[in-house]
């Protein structure tokens, strides 16, 4: 069902500029540096499609690392991987061609996991990310650490439970941290306050924070709307969207969590609006505007039908592809524009689906182990290859390189080749 547009005026001194519709993407140079690639949109743009999608493929190695949820970082030759071994948290540094170990850092990070969420686990579920030569990880219990990417050496710690005793919601901390600049923007806190951060990625030390809003388990994206370059955070209680030099808040649309429905997948930029899926609550296409006045937040298009639950969906030319928890689980496709459904795939695929956009591809991987390469321009669902590349449970997101594929399941990090 689609509804009509809505008008959430915000009123702030502002002047009125220019809306970009561009949307960075990685280029052959940058490395996989965080959750969803260098600039969280999920593109990778150093893989060519092969005319034909090879039958198999070829096992290079297999390690145990730990369990967890975070995707792996490459950097040139090195694979990074942060993950829990018993009662410590566990970075690894591995060589990409061999999988041979560099270095390896563990500290311990007790945590009981509860509430319905123990097939879960203990963490990590935040993903780490990169910059600067500066490895950032993001613990179950909300501690934030830097470390040296060539030596693993601890550079800064912060750990915000000197101001929430408990830094983590019910589940255990899963926003991962992204850097803009020099600032590493993360919200922290628990079910009943928190805010967002900005640490100076070289001292840690507090840049701005914002708000006391709780925390959720999605994670920010930093966009541009209006000239303005902002971080898009969706906490307990709202999307907003809050200047990244200042840490001024800008506008925000109310969304909260109401259990047991979560504030889970990342917001998704499609030109001048952010996209927001939410459990048993639809997905909804918001259009931010900038005005004489103040900001004001139009819904372009609500979708009832549909709906995420902890699945972020990713843009291709255009289209929306994610994982709809309605029927046990459904792949879809949605024109970013309108709202339009142009194809759902069958039910019951699963609880959980991770995603990326190459050229004319969609790339999904299933919690259930299974990587399936679907076409992104058809008018219905068409796989055009099916790997199985798991026989454990696959939460973490894959990561694609030139000739590779990452994948991070229950234990294990496996490289496969094409």
């Amino acid at each position: 069902m689609m509804n009509g547009p809505r008008c959430v005026f915000v009123w702030l001194a502002c002047t009125l500029l220019p809306v970009t519709n561009s949307i960075p993407t990685a280029t052959a140079e940058d490395a996989w540096t965080g959750w969803l690639g260098p600039h969280r949109n999920g593109w990778v743009a150093d893989f060519l499609p092969p005319e034909s999608w090879p039958e198999q493929l070829s096992l290079a190695w297999k390690i145990n690392v730990g369990e967890g949820y975070g995707t792996p970082l490459v950097s040139g030759d090195r694979v990074y991987q942060h993950a829990r071994q018993g009662e410590d948290e566990v970075i690894t540094c591995f060589d990409l061609a061999s999988g041979g170990e560099i270095w390896k850092r563990s500290w311990p990070v007790p945590f009981e996991i509860g509430g319905g969420g123990e097939r879960h686990g203990a963490g990590p579920k935040a993903n780490p990310v990169m910059a600067d030569g500066r490895l950032f990880t993001a613990s179950i219990n909300g501690v934030v650490t830097a470390w040296d990417a060539e030596s693993g050496d601890q550079l800064w710690q912060r750990d915000e439970r000197k101001r929430f005793s408990i830094n983590h919601p019910k589940w255990g901390a899963s926003c991962s941290p992204v850097v803009d600049g020099n600032r590493l923007l993360i919200h922290l806190g628990n079910d009943e306050t928190g805010a967002l951060y900005a640490f100076d990625v070289a001292s840690g030390e507090t840049i701005w924070s914002q708000g006391d809003k709780p925390i959720s388990y999605s994670s920010p994206v930093v966009v541009e709307l209006h000239g303005v370059r902002q971080v898009i955070d969706w906490n307990r209680d709202d999307v907003a969207g809050v200047d990244v030099e200042t840490g001024k808040w800008l506008w925000s649309y109310a969304l909260k969590h109401v259990d047991p429905d979560q504030n889970s997948p990342t917001p998704v930029q499609h030109r001048d609006t952010i996209i927001i899926g939410a459990e048993n609550r639809g997905i909804r296409s918001l259009r931010p505007t900038k005005t004489d006045d103040g900001w004001i937040v139009e819904e372009a298009w609500v979708l009832e039908d549909l709906a995420m639950n902890m699945s972020t969906a990713v843009m291709n030319d255009g289209r929306l592809f994610g994982l709809s928890h309605y029927d046990r689980g459904r792949l879809f496709c949605i024109n970013a524009d309108d709202g339009s459904v142009l194809w759902q795939g069958r039910p019951r695929l699963g609880d959980h689906a991770t995603f990326l956009a190459i050229p004319s591809h969609i790339i999904t991987l299933t919690d259930s182990g299974e990587l399936r390469v679907i076409d992104a321009a058809a008018e219905e669902y068409q796989a055009k290859a099916t790997y199985t590349v798991s026989d454990s449970p696959t939460w973490a997101a894959p990561v694609l390189g030139a000739n590779y594929l990452l994948i991070k399941d229950r234990e294990h990090l496996l490289r496969w080749n094409w």
